[in-house]
């Protein structure tokens, strides 16, 4: 007989509910006891792992970010020419959606419309912010264009609008179109295009 699998930690457990309901329902919308319902475990179990509701939004907006740098360096590795490392941005966020089954937009972005601004998950969502924007302009110094900050500022923008119009998609029956990710994608390499670039020796 083989061994059973086995039970994910309860810790795991609080984390991977709390991850699902806190992205599909939103986090002021989700209740404690729905995430224990979930993760089947007792709210003393959930108190002895983190400080309240609050303590567990910010753990999974942590968990949130470190799978999303994990993902984009993976794909930044993959490529070698300066525009398509820009670009990776764009297929970061096909990879990340397709393991983690996010279509409805950034969690970051929802979770900035929510929290306090002394809210434990503050610092998360400033990571992310800031991932986004100095990465983007070392990429963008590396590839030789002419204002980094522009081109990061304009490849930010692309892919905030591309997950904002993948949450209006999804709450929106009949809208579909094509895909938002990969529509902004074209956009930013086009825009791209009409810069020029010469690569840093």
């Amino acid at each position: 007989m083989s061994p059973r699998p086995a039970t994910p930690a309860a810790r795991d457990r609080l984390l991977a509910a709390a991850g699902e309901l806190f992205y599909e329902s939103g986090i002021a919308a989700t209740g404690v006891d729905a995430v224990l319902a979930r993760a089947q475990v007792a709210p003393a179990t959930m108190y002895a792992h983190f400080p309240g509701k609050d303590g567990l939004v910010a753990a999974y907006l942590e968990q949130r970010y470190d799978r999303w740098l994990r993902t984009w360096d993976e794909v930044l590795a993959e490529h070698t020419d300066p525009v398509d490392r820009l670009l990776s941005l764009f297929d970061a966020v096909d990879r990340y959606r397709a393991r983690e089954g996010n279509r409805r937009g950034c969690g970051f972005l929802a979770a900035a419309t929510e929290l306090p601004a002394d809210h434990p998950g503050q610092p998360w969502l400033q990571a992310d912010s800031r991932l986004l924007t100095d990465r983007l302009r070392e990429l963008a110094v590396a590839a030789g264009l002419a204002d980094p900050d522009e081109a990061a500022a304009t490849l930010l923008l692309c892919y905030d609008g591309a997950l904002a119009r993948s949450a209006r998609e999804w709450t929106t029956p009949g809208l579909h179109t094509d895909d938002p990710v990969r529509r902004a994608r074209g956009l930013a390499a086009a825009w791209l295009a009409q810069q020029g670039h010469r690569p840093v020796r």
